[in-house]
Order: structure tokens, then C-alpha cells, then sequence
């Protein structure tokens, strides 16, 4: 066996997973799942990466702490409430959030990740939580990440799960996940939840290493709205039930390790881009001939963050002097005379994609609209067929050197304002 392997089972998919999904009611109109709990049979190594904003939640900050040590057995995580900006009572709620799990599991509180997501800036009603803690933790199953994935929703209209299998030292490895993420999406060292599981052994320093290498070319490659959440955690716990000798050191098993970390996370990404907050497509932006990796993703990231480039989007507008432009106050070197632009696209293709195996934006039908600093007499009536399409690639070469990145985003729709324009009811 060499292959990666894409496989059902979501964030149970690895050995000794298992999660459970209830409605706790946190939020009096939510009709479905509200509170999710991922447990390990024995305790794991594990690295989270947290949101980058200088304003925490509550969850964020116990989390941190409790990772500190490269030791987490139980994830914890409720929708409708970011318990943000709450004060020495929301530090409460969170720890009380980990000693439920302590209650019912026996996993201590201080090997509790603790996940919230919803509406900043009121309290949350942790009562309810620990009311239903049993219930919660008497559904714990392999299963049971069907109902896990719906309890960390918000705003998303599509769960995000995704889980493959591969090989390390001879044995046979299981990793998987499940994300939430809509809005207030603009990556920096992590995602808005997204919660990863693997039965396979490698250090606490190895994993965190794997990582936050990952991260660079797919979380941090995601901009739905320019928005950073106060709430942003993605961790990953190994619980080396594969067999496998444990991964201390680079070299093959660690590569064999990674590889499965940048499938999985590539999927993930796409699919938080495809269902941004009242998005209609899928855009992704790929940079070629860069001087480096780092300026191709840049570049290919700042296209898809600009406001302008995703209402053009929305409207099929070959407007291609946006993304120069995007380009050009990136602060990345280019030179734009020896930059081209195309637009490429398949036909049927869908924005949020079920067939994790052979989903590709790039496609058959294409339209060049720059070439080498001088734009180009292009057939409107296919460029806009082309960027009518819900999966679309912005696809730039540049002459600067051999490097390339890409990046996903959506169009901005009149929706994603109607969404955030009464969020909190």
C-alpha cells in the first residue's frame, strides 16, 4: 500500500475516536445540534494553532493553556455563542465546559480543548451544557461524527468533514476531521474550528511541526470576507493506536505523515472557500512563475481577499485590471509586463464538491484577458460563460521566477450582507 486513500468516518475515522452531537439549546431558535465532544481512548499528542487577533475568546485562551503541554484527550465545542469578550464569567463558562467532560468521561479538564462559535459579546449559558453533559457523552460512537459535524455549524449550509488512510512503517494509518467555517474567515495560523484526529504515533514536537507546515498552503491560503475571528483553532491529536513506531524525527514516515495532513487540510480549505457566507462560486487563484512559494501564495491570496475582485466575481466581469491591482498593493514583488492572465474553468463543475478523489478547479475552458502588460481582444460572451461556472480559477503567470501558490475565496453576493446584517437573531 502507497496511496493516500480517501475514506468515510469523518473525525472518527481514526482508531479509538469517538464523538457525539446533542441540542443543548444554547441559542433559543437553533433546531439542531449545538454541542459536539470527540473523545480518545487513551490521551494524544497534539498542536492547535490559534486566531492571530489580539481579541481572544474565553475557549481560545483555556485552550492554549491546556495544549501548552502536547497533551489533549477530549475536544469540546458548542455553536450559538462565542463566549468572547466576556469577561472573568465567560473564563468560568470555558473551564466549567472542561470539567463537564472530566465529569462524565474522566479525562481530566486541563487534556479538554475547548471550542465556542456564535455571537461575540454575550454570556454564554453554560448551564445548559453541563444539564445535558450525560446525554452527550452516553452517544459517544464511531457514528457519532454525523452528529458531531452539524453541533459546530453556524452560518455554514454545509457540514465539512473529510478522512483518508494511509501508510507509515508498514502500517496502516487513519486520519480525519471535521471543520466549521461561512464567515468572519480570513486565515492566519488557523481556521475558524476544525478539529483533526489521527490513530497514528508521532511526537508532540513532530506533530506540531507537520503542522504548521500544512497550514502554510492551505488554512492560511482561505479568505472568505478579510475577517479574522476572534475564535479561529484548529488542532490536531495523535493517539498512535496504528501501531506504527512513533515519528520523532524527519524522514520518510514523516513525509509519508505529511502528505496525508496536506491532502486532508487542501480538501478542508476548498470546501470552507465553497461555502463562504452567501457565496454562489467557488474562486480559486493560482500563481505561477513567482519568485517564490511565499510571494505566489501572497499574490494569489491578495486577489482573492479584494472586495472588488469577489464583487466581480459575483458578476461574471472579466474585469481583470482588479486583480493587477490587488496585486500590485500586496507589497509583493512582480513585474507586472511580464504578467498574464487567464480565466479557466470546467463545465458543470460544482462550488461545494462532494468528490474529495478528482475535484479540480482548473479546467478545459479558458479565456486569455492579459498578456505581458498589454490586455487582450477576448470573447466576452465566453469569459463571462467561463466565470459563470460555481467553481472558477483566476490563473496568473508571472515572469519572476519558477514558484507557485494558490489560494481559495468566493464572490461577494448581496446575501452575505442580509446574513450579517441581523447575525445575532
Amino acid at each position: 500500500m502507497s496511496e493516500i486513500k480517501f475514506i468515510e468516518g469523518g473525525v472518527t475515522a481514526a482508531k479509538g475516536f469517538t464523538a457525539n452531537g446533542i441540542l443543548c439549546h444554547i441559542k433559543a431558535s437553533r433546531k439542531t445540534n449545538d454541542t459536539a465532544l470527540v473523545v480518545s481512548e487513551v490521551p494524544c499528542s497534539a498542536a492547535g494553532v490559534f486566531t492571530q487577533n489580539r481579541v481572544k475568546a474565553e475557549s481560545v485562551k483555556l485552550s492554549k493553556k491546556n495544549i501548552a503541554n502536547g497533551r489533549i484527550q477530549a475536544i469540546i465545542a458548542n455553536s450559538g455563542n462565542a463566549n468572547c469578550c466576556t469577561g472573568e464569567q465567560g473564563a468560568q463558562n470555558a473551564l466549567r465546559m472542561a470539567k463537564a467532560v472530566e465529569k462524565v468521561t474522566g479525562v481530566a479538564a486541563d487534556d479538554v480543548i475547548v471550542c465556542s462559535t456564535g455571537v461575540i459579546g454575550a454570556q454564554l449559558p453554560v448551564e445548559k451544557i453541563e444539564e445535558n453533559i450525560d446525554a452527550l457523552a452516553k452517544g459517544l460512537s464511531k457514528e457519532g461524527h454525523k452528529e458531531a459535524r452539524i453541533a459546530i455549524m453556524t452560518t455554514d449550509t454545509k457540514y465539512k468533514e473529510c478522512a483518508v488512510e494511509f501508510p507509515v512503517g508498514g502500517k496502516v494509518c487513519h486520519m480525519g476531521t471535521m471543520c466549521k467555517g461561512s464567515g468572519m474567515i480570513h486565515i492566519n495560523l488557523g481556521t475558524m474550528l476544525s478539529f483533526i484526529t489521527t490513530d497514528c504515533a508521532i511526537s508532540p514536537a513532530m506533530i506540531e511541526k507537520a503542522l504548521r507546515e500544512s497550514i502554510k498552503g492551505t488554512y492560511n491560503c482561505v479568505s472568505v470576507d478579510g475577517d479574522t475571528s476572534t475564535n479561529d483553532t484548529l488542532v490536531l491529536l495523535a493517539n498512535g493506536m496504528a501501531g506504527n513506531a512513533e515519528i520523532t524525527a524527519e524522514g520518510a514516515d514523516y513525509e509519508a505523515f505529511l502528505a496525508a495532513l496536506n491532502k486532508l487540510n487542501r480538501v478542508m480549505a476548498m470546501k470552507i472557500a465553497a461555502d463562504g457566507e452567501g457565496a454562489t462560486r467557488l474562486v480559486q487563484c493560482t500563481v505561477n512563475g513567482a519568485s517564490s512559494v511565499e510571494a505566489a501564495r501572497g499574490l494569489a491570496k491578495e486577489v482573492i481577499s479584494s472586495s472588488l475582485v469577489k464583487a466581480a466575481m459575483f458578476g461574471a466581469d472579466a474585469n481583470f485590471g482588479r486583480f493587477l491591482c490587488a496585486m500590485g498593493y500586496s507589497g509583493i514583488e512582480f513585474d507586472p509586463m511580464k504578467t498574464n492572465i487567464w480565466f479557466t474553468s470546467k463545465s458543470g463543475a460544482k462550488r461545494y464538491f462532494e468528490d474529495n478523489d478528482n475535484f479540480e478547479v482548473h479546467g478545459e475552458n479558458s479565456v486569455k484577458v492579459y498578456e505581458n502588460g498589454v490586455p487582450l481582444s477576448f470573447d466576452e460572451d465566453l469569459a463571462k460563460q467561463i466565470m459563470s461556472e460555481e467553481a472558477v480559477e483566476i490563473l496568473v503567470q508571472c515572469g519572476d521566477g519558477n514558484a507557485s501558490g494558490t489560494a481559495w475565496g468566493c464572490d461577494l453576493t448581496y446575501d452575505y450582507v442580509k446574513i450579517n446584517g441581523d447575525y445575532r437573531t
